[in-house]
């Protein structure tokens, strides 16, 4: 019977008393504090930030642009179209 281990009980831990149905002192003076904020900014009426202007970038892209005399195939196929669809005078 010595080698048996008795099975250790566990001691419950008591929680912290507090009243069912009612907000505590901290939470009552966070809504306070809350309300009281609401209320001011509505009588200054502070709205959103209003938003940055658009900047325009200085920095130089790696490709440039290419200046093209050019026209795509299509846009010349329909200008040819068009030119001999006139009657030429």
């Amino acid at each position: 019977m010595a080698d048996e281990q008795k099975p250790k009980e566990r001691k419950e831990r008591k929680k912290v008393a507090e009243p069912e149905g009612k907000d505590s002192a901290l939470t009552t003076a966070a809504k306070a504090a809350g309300t009281a904020v609401g209320k001011i900014a509505l009588a200054a009426e502070v709205g959103p930030a209003p938003p940055r202007p658009h900047t325009v970038s200085t920095k130089t892209p790696k490709l440039q642009k290419k200046n093209k005399h050019r026209l795509p195939r299509r846009q010349k196929k329909a200008q040819q179209k068009a030119a001999a669809a006139r009657p030429e005078a």
